[in-house]
């Protein structure tokens, strides 16, 4: 006699769609190996779960299978009219219980999200046995966010695209889509702030979304450097200039250029600051902290014997 995949799932024959997916969702995790290690029995009822659910929800092979039973199913029937010969191929189910249970819950290891406990009840959102009414909430997902020190001085809006897991109308099914987060950077934000999108991680029966997190990142600069709110520049000046003065030349964020007389001795570790041309203050963009040069000092390799007696006469009388 065949096989009853209406009683394997403990329905009726006037089961509508939605009593189908129930009923496995409820039967696969209580006969999941992962909840019944070494029990072969439960291991082949699993399977015959996974098969019965195959059937039952596909709506051409549920229509065949309630005309002509488990033998029609898998021998095959006529298609049409019996009097063009021609017949369907028969069902044979793959045998990959765990790929049916993965297509219906979502995931690679979906199996945990929705049972962990030591007597195998579900917490079901409802409290279960222990008074677990609440989901549990992903651990946050974090990504970098690179900025140019272009766009964190101006401002700027980034759209970033995420793909993320989301649940179908059923309730039980889920699906892959693509969503476009939209980030509105301020003026000033400095390295390591974090954007926040609550809830926008992959979506499963059991669990509350993981929170998506952006953090600022610097790219590298061909001129400047951040620390702090300060913009930081390398001049690099010949030995002579360093000691009798001279004007450093930068190119700003915004595309001014300023010519900053320096007439102090520069020594190492001499810097000059510049009030008001460092980054926008987060706070207040109006305001903006300082530009600090710093000096790279280029000796020369070689001199002559005269600028030698020179320098002598110069820095050692």
């Amino acid at each position: 006699m065949g096989q009853d995949y209406y009683s394997v799932l403990t329905l009726t024959r006037s089961a509508t769609d939605g009593d189908i997916k129930k009923a496995y969702r409820k039967l696969a995790l209580k006969f999941h190996p992962e909840k019944n290690p070494g029990d072969q029995q439960a291991a082949e009822k699993f399977k015959q779960v996974a098969e019965a659910y195959d059937v039952l929800s596909d709506t051409s092979k549920r229509a065949t299978y309630d005309q002509f039973g488990e033998e029609g199913l898998k021998g095959g029937v006529p298609h049409g009219s019996t009097e063009s010969g021609a017949w369907t191929e028969g069902y044979v189910f793959h045998g990959n219980a765990d790929k049916v249970f993965r297509e219906f819950f979502g995931g690679d290891n979906p199996f945990q999200e929705f049972y962990d406990r030591v007597d195998g009840d579900m917490s079901m959102g409802f409290g279960g046995l222990h008074g677990r009414g609440s989901k549990k909430k992903d651990p946050a997902i974090e990504r970098d966010l690179a900025l140019s020190l272009e766009e964190v001085f101006h401002g700027c809006t980034k759209k970033m695209k995420i793909s993320r897991r989301v649940m179908n109308e059923d309730g039980h099914t889920s699906s892959i889509r693509d969503k476009i987060l939209t980030i509105t950077v301020k003026k000033g934000w400095k390295p390591g702030t974090r954007i926040t999108f609550p809830e926008e991680g992959d979506q499963g029966p059991n669990n509350v979304p993981a929170d998506i997190v952006f953090i600022v990142k610097d790219k590298p600069h061909p001129r400047f450097r951040r620390d702090g709110v300060n913009l930081v520049y390398t001049a690099k000046i010949p030995l002579g200039k360093a000691l009798t003065g001279c004007t450093v030349e930068v190119l700003t964020l915004d595309e001014r250029i300023l010519n900053i007389p320096i007439n102090d001795i520069v020594f190492p570790g001499y810097t000059k600051t510049v009030p008001g041309e460092g980054m926008p203050l987060s706070k207040d963009p109006s305001q903006k902290a300082e530009l600090v040069i710093e000096f790279n000092i280029e000796f020369p390799r070689q001199l002559t014997p005269e600028k030698k007696e020179l320098i002598r006469k110069a820095l050692l009388h």
